[in-house]
Protein backbone atom coordinates (compact mmCIF):
# COMPACT_ATOMS: atom_id res chain seq x y z
CA UNK A 1 0.00 0.00 0.00
CA UNK A 2 1.47 3.65 -1.04
CA UNK A 3 1.95 6.30 1.50
CA UNK A 4 -0.89 8.36 -0.16
CA UNK A 5 -3.26 5.36 0.86
CA UNK A 6 -2.02 4.73 4.10
CA UNK A 7 -2.98 8.60 5.03
CA UNK A 8 -6.36 8.28 3.86
CA UNK A 9 -7.46 5.25 5.41
CA UNK A 10 -5.33 6.65 8.30
CA UNK A 11 -7.21 9.97 8.45
CA UNK A 12 -11.02 7.79 7.88
CA UNK A 13 -9.70 6.15 11.02
CA UNK A 14 -9.57 8.58 12.92
CA UNK A 15 -12.80 10.20 12.22
CA UNK A 16 -12.44 12.58 9.09
CA UNK A 17 -14.74 11.66 6.06
CA UNK A 18 -13.80 10.21 2.91
CA UNK A 19 -14.31 13.44 0.97
CA UNK A 20 -11.85 15.48 3.12
CA UNK A 21 -8.52 16.21 0.59
CA UNK A 22 -6.38 13.06 0.13
CA UNK A 23 -3.17 15.60 0.75
CA UNK A 24 -4.19 17.11 4.13
CA UNK A 25 -1.68 16.08 6.77
CA UNK A 26 -2.83 13.44 8.86
CA UNK A 27 -1.72 15.16 12.19
CA UNK A 28 -3.97 18.09 11.26
CA UNK A 29 -7.16 16.05 11.89
CA UNK A 30 -8.34 15.42 15.16
CA UNK A 31 -9.01 11.95 16.83
CA UNK A 32 -13.11 11.41 17.68
CA UNK A 33 -13.81 8.76 19.32
CA UNK A 34 -17.61 7.49 20.75
CA UNK A 35 -17.96 5.59 23.42
CA UNK A 36 -21.49 4.88 24.81
CA UNK A 37 -21.41 4.58 28.81
CA UNK A 38 -25.75 3.80 29.95
CA UNK A 39 -27.41 5.87 28.22
CA UNK A 40 -25.02 9.04 27.48
CA UNK A 41 -22.61 8.94 24.75
CA UNK A 42 -18.76 10.23 25.66
CA UNK A 43 -16.94 11.80 23.01
CA UNK A 44 -13.52 12.48 23.40
CA UNK A 45 -11.31 14.18 20.60
CA UNK A 46 -7.76 13.51 21.09
CA UNK A 47 -5.34 15.78 19.68
CA UNK A 48 -1.64 16.81 20.05
CA UNK A 49 -2.57 19.07 23.02
CA UNK A 50 -4.56 18.35 26.22
CA UNK A 51 -7.13 15.68 25.76
CA UNK A 52 -11.11 17.36 25.96
CA UNK A 53 -13.51 15.40 27.42
CA UNK A 54 -17.27 16.10 27.39
CA UNK A 55 -21.16 14.17 27.83
CA UNK A 56 -23.25 14.54 25.55
CA UNK A 57 -26.88 12.83 27.26
CA UNK A 58 -29.20 10.86 25.26
CA UNK A 59 -32.05 11.30 27.18
CA UNK A 60 -33.83 14.29 28.48
CA UNK A 61 -33.51 15.56 32.09
CA UNK A 62 -36.90 14.99 34.28
CA UNK A 63 -37.31 18.71 34.29
CA UNK A 64 -36.99 18.66 30.67
CA UNK A 65 -39.50 15.58 29.89
CA UNK A 66 -42.31 16.91 32.63
CA UNK A 67 -42.04 20.17 30.49
CA UNK A 68 -42.23 19.01 27.10
CA UNK A 69 -44.91 16.53 29.04
CA UNK A 70 -43.27 13.21 27.74
CA UNK A 71 -43.24 10.42 29.87
CA UNK A 72 -39.94 7.70 30.36
CA UNK A 73 -40.88 4.19 29.31
CA UNK A 74 -39.49 1.37 31.15
CA UNK A 75 -38.16 -1.44 29.34
CA UNK A 76 -39.76 -5.11 30.54
CA UNK A 77 -37.06 -7.57 31.54
CA UNK A 78 -37.95 -11.35 30.32
CA UNK A 79 -37.10 -14.87 30.17
CA UNK A 80 -38.32 -16.53 27.10
CA UNK A 81 -37.69 -20.56 26.38
CA UNK A 82 -39.55 -23.29 24.47
CA UNK A 83 -41.32 -26.57 25.52
CA UNK A 84 -41.63 -29.49 23.33
CA UNK A 85 -45.36 -28.01 22.02
CA UNK A 86 -45.09 -24.60 23.07
CA UNK A 87 -43.54 -21.09 23.74
CA UNK A 88 -43.26 -19.80 27.28
CA UNK A 89 -42.53 -15.82 28.10
CA UNK A 90 -42.21 -14.76 31.63
CA UNK A 91 -42.35 -11.77 33.47
CA UNK A 92 -41.74 -10.37 36.48
CA UNK A 93 -44.50 -7.46 37.01
CA UNK A 94 -45.14 -7.15 40.70
CA UNK A 95 -47.23 -4.18 41.39
CA UNK A 96 -49.12 -4.40 38.40
CA UNK A 97 -52.84 -4.88 38.24
CA UNK A 98 -54.16 -7.37 35.04
CA UNK A 99 -56.28 -4.15 33.75
CA UNK A 100 -53.32 -1.98 33.38
CA UNK A 101 -51.79 -4.73 30.83
CA UNK A 102 -52.61 -5.05 27.16
CA UNK A 103 -50.85 -8.03 25.47
CA UNK A 104 -50.97 -7.87 21.76
CA UNK A 105 -50.20 -11.36 19.79
CA UNK A 106 -48.78 -11.71 16.61
CA UNK A 107 -47.98 -15.45 14.93
CA UNK A 108 -44.53 -14.05 14.55
CA UNK A 109 -44.28 -11.68 17.62
CA UNK A 110 -45.48 -10.28 20.90
CA UNK A 111 -45.85 -6.91 22.43
CA UNK A 112 -46.87 -6.45 26.34
CA UNK A 113 -47.54 -2.98 27.68
CA UNK A 114 -48.53 -1.63 30.61
CA UNK A 115 -48.21 0.49 33.68
CA UNK A 116 -47.34 0.03 37.39
CA UNK A 117 -48.70 3.08 39.39
CA UNK A 118 -47.23 3.84 42.97
CA UNK A 119 -49.88 4.10 45.55
CA UNK A 120 -48.35 7.38 47.24
CA UNK A 121 -46.54 10.31 46.46
CA UNK A 122 -43.25 10.54 48.42
CA UNK A 123 -40.87 13.48 48.02
CA UNK A 124 -37.80 13.33 46.00
CA UNK A 125 -35.90 14.41 49.21
CA UNK A 126 -36.85 11.94 51.21
CA UNK A 127 -35.93 8.40 49.24
CA UNK A 128 -32.64 7.09 50.48
CA UNK A 129 -32.91 4.65 47.11
CA UNK A 130 -35.05 4.36 44.80
CA UNK A 131 -34.53 1.84 42.32
CA UNK A 132 -37.66 0.27 41.79
CA UNK A 133 -39.54 1.43 37.72
CA UNK A 134 -42.70 3.22 38.33
CA UNK A 135 -44.77 4.47 35.48
CA UNK A 136 -45.56 2.83 31.86
CA UNK A 137 -43.82 -0.03 30.39
CA UNK A 138 -43.68 -2.27 27.37
CA UNK A 139 -41.48 -4.77 24.77
CA UNK A 140 -42.13 -6.24 22.40
CA UNK A 141 -40.42 -9.97 21.31
CA UNK A 142 -39.75 -11.16 17.85
CA UNK A 143 -40.41 -14.99 18.45
CA UNK A 144 -38.46 -17.49 16.96
CA UNK A 145 -40.96 -20.08 15.58
CA UNK A 146 -44.10 -19.13 14.35
CA UNK A 147 -46.73 -19.47 17.21
CA UNK A 148 -51.39 -19.98 16.69
CA UNK A 149 -52.05 -16.58 18.39
CA UNK A 150 -55.78 -17.67 18.81
CA UNK A 151 -54.55 -20.47 21.36
CA UNK A 152 -52.47 -18.03 23.63
CA UNK A 153 -52.77 -18.10 26.97
CA UNK A 154 -51.63 -15.48 29.80
CA UNK A 155 -51.61 -16.10 33.49
CA UNK A 156 -50.67 -13.54 36.29
CA UNK A 157 -49.75 -15.13 39.75
CA UNK A 158 -47.49 -13.83 42.51
CA UNK A 159 -46.19 -11.02 40.10
CA UNK A 160 -44.67 -12.98 37.13
CA UNK A 161 -46.99 -13.20 33.85
CA UNK A 162 -46.47 -15.91 31.94
CA UNK A 163 -47.70 -16.13 28.44
CA UNK A 164 -48.09 -19.52 26.72
CA UNK A 165 -47.50 -19.37 23.28
CA UNK A 166 -48.59 -22.78 20.86
CA UNK A 167 -46.11 -23.57 18.14
CA UNK A 168 -47.62 -24.15 14.96
CA UNK A 169 -47.25 -27.58 13.80
CA UNK A 170 -46.68 -26.24 9.97
CA UNK A 171 -45.04 -29.53 7.88
CA UNK A 172 -42.28 -28.73 5.61
CA UNK A 173 -43.95 -30.36 2.81
CA UNK A 174 -45.48 -33.66 2.01
CA UNK A 175 -45.55 -35.83 -0.73
CA UNK A 176 -48.44 -36.24 -3.86
CA UNK A 177 -48.75 -39.54 -5.24
CA UNK A 178 -50.07 -39.11 -9.01
CA UNK A 179 -52.30 -41.46 -10.66
CA UNK A 180 -52.52 -42.68 -13.79
CA UNK A 181 -56.38 -42.67 -15.47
Amino acid sequence: MDEETRNYFGRLARGASASDSVSADAEDVPRVELAKVGSSTIKIQKEEAPVEISIESDEDTEDEKEEAGAEAEGQLTIDVYQMPDEIVIESTIAGVKPEDLDINITSEAVTIRGERKREKKVREDDYFYQECYWGRFSRSIILPQEIDPDKAVANLKNGILTIRLPKLNRQKGRSLKVKFE
